[in-house]
């Protein structure tokens, strides 16, 4: 059926734009590769016939990305005039794929009861016996037999419902394997044009991706720095002459922004569901724009129009289509819903039917493919909706004089795959294909991405930046993200002057005398908890962004253990200026020991301990593999902090079983270097005497009172500090600068602790969609998923619910009121300029 309607004959086929794809190809055969464009060595300009538009773009205005007439094509070509003279200075890397017999299974269950309170002891003995070996793992066997080739500069669109294994098959391509186990027993075999499953995702990671349905960017940052970001750190070693890094960068991005319609958006915040950003379509642009800028070869697009109209959709499909057009890489697409138009882009399509494949081929042959096998394909229907229907007994119609010979159970839609003549032509082109050199395309990719990798960078690291140039890259990001979102700095440093103004207001001006003992203490202690845990809310941030660190992770742009190193020295500002503001107001307001040694100790102790404690909160952060993992254990180890300090509970007085807690716990250290500072060498005038209360006891001689605080002595008028922390907190002044010297142990070793943990734990990846139920309610048919005949499934569930008795009282009342709307303005404020909408909406 073509985008008119028209309905095409059985055995013909949907018409696709022949001369477009030739016009493609052509494309695809003169760019290849953006990657071939960035990998620019020194090449003297008078040898070329082109013109270095990364210094030069304004000469011709069609090659000018800032310019209206600007052509793409003509852009392309004119680098590959230069570039192609020297092709072993300007190695070049495209990527397809080839799977044969590939069988991928897992472990678990297609439904789960819903956790609470009451049963989730029961899922802790899971777990206890899963660790022990007692719990029989239950196989599931998720793709069976799957076979097909895409070149490169191809798209392929997968087609199933939900449940299929379109996502297993997407990420088994792109790598991403956690909880999948490739079945290697069987046979199953992965190429990248020679190239080997493992060795592609082991020495070659960033080149295949995977981009799930969700985006994942930094929503405070702008389109134009979020991808001038990718640039720069992709960008290769060798440019032409003159060429630096950051021309290289804004360049490509300009180019690519243009490429895609997103040159509006330069200035435009990224945005998230909580921050206004672009639209929904143009972030979907984006991230095919970084993809681009990153120069991955093979893209894996899982369901990424979700949420998108049919509009934005097409818009987003075809801007894959370009980006693959020129840039020579191959996209694999899985969509649920395609219109014909969008369906129409891809050259490619695999048809999925509970993990087996029933057909892979040219995207213009499935219709035909299943019409002479015996389907109907109703009038007006699109091909993709008439494929995924063919996955459902419910939905797929069956020719007249056709009834007993088509297919129905997924195994008889997969055995008519196999002993089809389009399954040969796909065997003997992989076959072909892996008759090619496989040891070439290796040595191509290796030369390719050794020309692209800094001086500095280890021959078998997969980055392209060394270490310190990624970690100066976060640092630039991460400043741009604090000057585009100061509001979580700027609440805390208030939030925090408040609280010492309010504390201070209640000890001010304490009195130089023995009765100010406790309140000095107290003060001190809330100063050194605050101080303390202002940091406690990194471990939120840092899972805010933890999802994109691990997908830039994914895609080779740098270690997040230097994404980790900058975000600490971007915070380090804020602390310092929290420091100052909120140590001047609790120290001075309520009067504490006023000498300047003595205030730069309290300073000193109070921004050690916040940036121990900052690391602490962020390895608690780093070793939790969830949000949920993360919070309790952090919740408890403040509780700890707080109790076994040492003002709470004195040291003499805690439990002998306990006492470790207060030698782990930093911010002792910390409390008890203040109360030396404060008390140590100072005498206190004694501000009551025992006996006392009566005039008698007053003009007594001293001899015979004594004050009524600990570490009084008979006959003085006054107590030594020394003596008073001694007897009452076990404080003793030579630990003093050892407390110090304590607290820099702790900041190095959880500062480490934190970068390497960074580096190698990653987050808990998601697993598949499974049904939740409340405990004992999981329905049989749900218990019965791995039934061979689903038709039978389908008429028991059918069945089951015809059965139900119906309720009268929730019968729909029908309704006759019409609903109409007249004159429907909307307007919205954007920097205090008005925009409308809506404008006069009727219907």
């Amino acid at each position: 059926m073509s985008d008119n309607g028209a309905v095409d004959t059985p055995g013909s086929e949907t018409p696709v734009s022949e001369s477009g794809n030739d016009r493609d190809r052509q494309i695809t055969e003169l760019a290849r590769s953006i990657s071939q464009i960035s990998q620019q060595g020194t090449v003297k300009k008078s040898e070329t016939s082109g013109v270095n538009t990364f210094l030069d773009s304004t000469s011709d205005p069609e090659l000018d990305p800032h310019s209206g007439l600007f052509k793409p094509q003509k852009w392309v070509q004119n680098i590959l005039q230069i570039t192609s003279r020297d092709p072993d200075q300007f190695p070049t890397r495209t990527a397809g794929v080839s799977f044969r017999n590939l069988n991928v299974f897992g472990y678990g269950t297609a439904a789960d009861y819903q956790m609470n309170f009451a049963n989730f002891w029961l899922k802790g003995a899971g777990w206890f016996r899963r660790i022990l070996g007692l719990q029989k793992k239950v196989r599931i066997d998720i793709l069976r037999d799957f076979e097909g080739i895409v070149h490169s500069g191809e798209m392929l669109v997968v087609l199933g419902r939900p449940g299929s294994g379109c996502s297993t098959f997407l990420k088994t391509i792109a790598g991403e394997t956690h909880g999948l186990n490739i079945d290697k027993e069987k046979g199953s075999e992965v190429h990248y044009d020679g190239i080997s499953w493992d060795v592609m995702h082991s020495r070659f990671r960033g080149e295949v991706i995977y981009q799930a349905e969700n985006e994942v960017h930094f929503p405070q940052l702008t389109v134009g720095d979020t991808l001038l970001f990718a640039a720069h750190a992709r960008a290769p070693e060798t440019r032409l002459p003159g060429v630096t890094r950051n021309q290289y960068a804004i360049h490509m991005r300009d180019v690519v922004m243009t490429m895609l319609g997103l040159t509006h958006t330069m200035n435009t915040k990224v945005g998230n569901e909580f921050i206004r950003g672009v639209s929904g379509g143009e972030r979907k642009r984006v991230s095919i724009a970084e993809t681009t800028l990153c120069r991955c070869p093979l893209q894996c697009w899982d369901n990424s129009t979700r949420g998108l109209d049919s509009s934005t959709a097409l818009e987003f499909v075809k801007s894959i289509r370009l980006s693959t057009d020129y840039s020579g890489s191959t996209s694999i697409v899985a969509i649920y819903q395609a219109s014909q138009s969008i369906y129409d882009q891809f050259d490619k399509a695999i048809v999925l039917y509970e993990g087996r494949q029933i057909y892979f081929g040219r995207a213009g042959d499935a219709r035909r493919f299943f019409v002479e096998m015996g389907f109907h394909c109703p009038y007006r229907q699109t091909t993709a909706d008439f494929l995924t229907s063919l996955t459902s007994p419910s939905e797929r119609l069956v020719r007249p004089g056709f009834e007993d010979s088509v297919p129905r159970t997924p195994d008889e839609f997969a055995a008519r795959w196999k002993d089809s003549p389009e399954r040969k032509q796909v065997l003997a082109e992989i076959e072909a294909n892996a008759a090619g050199d496989g040891k070439a395309k290796l040595q191509e990719f290796d030369r390719s991405r050794a020309a692209d990798k800094s001086k500095l960078t280890r021959a078998a690291s997969e980055y392209t930046l060394s270490y310190p140039m990624q970690i100066c890259l976060c640092l630039w990001r991460g400043f741009l993200r604090l000057k585009a979102d100061s509001a979580m700095t700027v609440a805390t440093i208030i939030g925090n002057n408040s609280m010492a103004l309010i504390i201070s207001s209640i000890f001010y001006d304490l009195a130089y005398r023995t009765d100010s003992f406790y309140m000095r203490g107290a003060l001190l202690f809330f100063a050194i908890m605050i101080s303390a845990f202002s940091s406690s809310l990194e471990i939120m941030i840092m899972w805010q962004q933890r999802p994109i660190v691990e997908k830039h992770y994914k895609y080779a742009l740098y270690h997040p253990s230097a994404e980790a190193i900058s975000a600490y020295i971007v915070e380090l500002p804020s602390k310092a200026l929290l420091g100052v503001t909120f140590n001047l107001i609790i120290y001075f307001l309520p009067h504490l020991r006023r000498t300047a040694g003595h205030f730069f100790i309290f300073f000193l102790f109070s921004m050690t301990t916040t940036l121990v404690m900052s690391n602490i909160f962020r390895f608690i952060g780093s070793i939790s593999r969830s949000v949920a993992q993360a919070m309790p254990p952090a919740s408890v180890f403040m509780l700890i902090l707080v109790i076994y300090t040492g003002f709470t509970i004195p040291v003499r007085d805690m439990h002998p079983w306990f006492r470790w807690l207060n030698y782990v716990n930093p911010i002792a250290y910390a409390f008890e270097a203040l109360m030396i500072n404060e008390f140590s060498g100072r005498s206190f005038p004694c501000s009551n005497f025992v006996p006392g209360g009566s005039k008698i006891y007053e003009d007594a001689p001293l001899s015979s009172k004594i004050c009524s605080q600990k570490g009084a002595v008979a006959g003085q008028d006054f107590i030594d500090g020394d003596t008073y922390i001694n007897t009452t907190y076990e404080y003793y002044s030579p630990h003093l600068w050892r407390n110090f010297g304590i607290l820099c142990a702790f900041f190095v070793v959880f500062l480490v602790l934190y970068i390497f943990c960074s580096e190698l734990i990653r987050a808990k990846p998601s697993k598949g969609e499974v049904l939740v139920f409340p405990r004992g309610k999981i329905p049989a048919f749900v218990k019965n998923f791995r039934k061979e005949d689903p038709e039978e499934v389908i008429a028991s569930e059918k069945g089951a619910v015809a059965s139900e008795p119906r309720d009268s009282t929730a019968t729909i009342v029908r309704q006759t009121s019409v609903f109409h709307w007249e004159n429907v303005c909307y307007d919205i404020k954007i920097k205090g300029t008005k925009r409308r909408i809506l404008d006069s909406v009727d219907g």
